[in-house]
């Protein structure tokens, strides 16, 4: 409606313009014939009661408005002219409207994913100093250490507790007892659910019963010697090693030794062993050494240890332990664990990571079986990701030929160019010689570039009388300056063949 009226008005302020012409009859017209009107071929249905006084009251005004033309067309072209102009404005004033509702939705979808990006930044930023900090402790370069860590205190990130409890183990070792006696009650008071509190309070024992000591250069060489004893008392008196070994860990030993620790606490066939392991997989302990327990026990362990993990998993809300359980799931073999992860996880992230794990650890079936069950696009990318990091052609090519959506398809057809087999490359050129859909051509073409496929481009380039498509192939050609087939073509285009 809005659309006619506003043609109407165009229609009404010309008339101003062709002046007299307009006003004055160029001779007799002459009526049109009238033909019979034909009986419909259909039956007609019945228009609505609203519908027909709408067009009736339309056709009134539009009937009106050709008599007051009849009559004074200069003076009904004046009058019209403001009117058009008006409406004309009015339908600029909504269209405005309607861009700068879509520029506001499109800015704020940009503004949450900006602060997504930047907070993930953070995280990275922070993650990088701990990790730095955590290897200058592991190399005994304690003043670098501290740096660090002072780094990720200042951040004030999800990491504080941890370089808190790191700086101050180095300022223990650096003899500077007072400034780690200090940083260990900033991490006590402001930091009092965290899980380092148990390893400073250790820590500040040992401080203060060391206080006034020199710094010992020893220490090194004493816990090289500690983890000789354990490992022979390991083997000959175990049951005595296992009560030793949980108490190291608990105790104020560098990282190293703990870790060292842990791997001869896995080795362990004991049930009691068994058990300290399980503790400090299900966080009774650092998240460091959590995460080691994690990775032994899905390696390691039995099925009793990984179903240890399925529970911890269950009762956790901490993403990276969950990651890292996924990831010891996988290893160990449990593939229908980590795919009713993927299926039913509602953590984006967790999904993700399950569709990986089952990617790089074989499981086709299950990734074939998740595809066919989920409804989500960007799900499904990464499912064919995976499926690619697997080396699953099979499904691939059958993805690539069959699916509906042309993303989907797109995405497939790339996962088989990274994989670069010989049948994926003859499989990518039948997919070509039978698709219609330029976008799709356009990623078969790239798939086969990145596979520097020489061959098969010129191959598919002979026969394509696109032009847009053959400059995409030319392009990719042109890139394989290695490649004697490349160049033997690019000839033939330069001498007109």
């Amino acid at each position: 409606m809005t659309v006619k009226y506003a043609l109407t008005a165009i229609a009404l302020s010309g008339a101003l313009g062709a002046g007299p012409a307009f006003a004055q009859p160029a001779g007799a017209v002459k009526p049109a014939p009238i033909k019979p009107v034909e009986p419909p071929t259909k039956p007609v249905e019945p228009v609505p009661f609203e519908v027909l006084r709408g067009l009736a009251n339309e056709a009134a005004m539009f009937a009106g408005a050709l008599d007051a033309l009849r009559t004074n067309p200069f003076e009904r072209a004046h009058e019209a002219t403001p009117f058009a102009g008006a409406h004309l404005a009015d339908l600029a004033f909504q269209d405005r409207e309607r861009t700068a509702e879509e520029r506001a939705k499109m800015h704020e979808v940009d503004a949450k994913q900006r602060d997504v990006d930047a907070r993930q930044r953070e995280r990275d930023r922070e993650a990088r100093a701990y990790d730095e900090g955590m290897r200058h402790i592991y190399e005994s370069r304690w003043e670098r250490a501290i740096e660090r860590f002072n780094d990720v205190t200042e951040m004030k990130g999800t990491k504080v507790d941890a370089a808190l409890y790191w700086r101050a183990y180095s300022q223990d070792r650096l003899g500077q007892r007072a400034e780690a006696l200090s940083t260990i009650g900033a991490l006590t008071r402001e930091h009092q659910n965290s899980r380092y509190l148990q390893q400073a309070r250790a820590l500040e024992a040992e401080v203060r019963r060391n206080a006034g000591q020199p710094v010992r250069p020893q220490d090194q060489a004493d816990e090289d010697l500690k983890l000789m004893a354990i490992a022979a008392l390991q083997n000959s008196a175990p049951e005595q090693a296992i009560p030793m070994i949980d108490k190291l860990l608990q105790g104020t030993a560098s990282p190293k030794l703990k870790e060292r620790a842990l791997f001869v606490l896995a080795q362990s066939n004991s049930a009691q062993a068994r058990e300290v392991l399980k503790g400090i997989a299900k966080g009774n302990s650092t998240p460091e050494l959590q995460s080691r327990a994690i990775t032994y026990l899905g390696q390691h362990g039995g099925r009793e240890s990984r179903a240890v993990l399925a529970e911890i998993y269950s009762s956790t809300s901490d993403i990276d332990s969950k990651k890292r359980i996924i990831r010891a799931l996988a290893m160990g073999g449990e593939k229908d664990r980590v795919l009713a992860a993927a299926q039913s996880e509602q953590n984006p992230e967790l999904r993700a990571e399950a569709v990986r794990q089952l990617g790089m650890h074989g499981g086709h079936a299950e990734l074939s079986q998740l595809y066919a069950k989920e409804t989500s696009p960007e799900i499904k990318k990464q499912i064919i990701s995976s499926m690619a990091m697997g080396g699953n052609a099979t499904r691939l090519t059958e993805i690539a030929r069959t699916e509906q959506d042309p993303e989907l398809r797109r995405s497939a057809i790339r996962g088989l160019g990274m994989m670069g087999t010989r049948g994926g490359a003859d499989v990518l050129v039948e997919i070509y010689n039978a698709e219609r859909d330029p976008n799709v051509k356009k990623t078969v073409i790239s798939a086969l570039g990145m596979q520097n496929n020489a061959a098969a481009l010129v191959a598919i380039a002979r026969k394509e009388t696109d032009s847009t498509l053959k400059k995409e192939i030319v392009s990719r050609l042109s890139h394989m300056g290695n490649s004697k087939v490349a160049t033997d073509y690019m000839l033939e285009i330069l001498n007109g063949k």
